[in-house]
């Protein structure tokens, strides 16, 4: 016998045999990643709500603009993206700046680097999580 199982979302339990729940069954979905081009575009707008020295922000700007061309170009270059967000976040700390605008800033990054998968564990690393 063969099973042919596509994409499948949910609680799903692939068993031979029979299976007994008791006192029901439960998860939590977490759905599909976020778009890192999106992602980049809120990073951005965090930025620029976040008070950063001239030359600081000049750096992350930079830094942000290649990240964006790394992840949207039609083969995202991870590696890129990754060294970029290392960076950013890099820049960021030595600044104090990470620190001032935690909140969205440092969400942005986790998303990002979440996306990036191994690539971007030094990121969740220095952020802490």
């Amino acid at each position: 016998m063969t099973f042919n199982i596509g994409s499948q979302q949910g609680n799903i339990n692939n068993i031979a045999g029979d299976q007994t729940i008791h006192g029901g069954q439960h998860g939590t979905f977490h759905g599909a990643p976020q778009d890192p081009g999106e992602l980049v575009v809120r990073l951005r707008e965090a930025l620029d709500r976040t008070a950063l020295p001239p030359d600081v922000a000049a750096k992350v700007r930079n830094e942000v603009a290649g990240l964006k061309a790394a992840i949207t170009s039609p083969t995202p270059d991870r590696p890129d993206a990754a060294d970029r967000l290392a960076r950013i976040t890099r820049i960021l700390t030595s600044a104090g700046a990470l620190t001032a605008a935690a909140g969205s800033v440092a969400g942005t990054l986790v998303a990002l680097a979440q996306w990036l998968g191994s690539l971007g564990d030094p990121v969740l690393q220095a952020l802490g999580r």
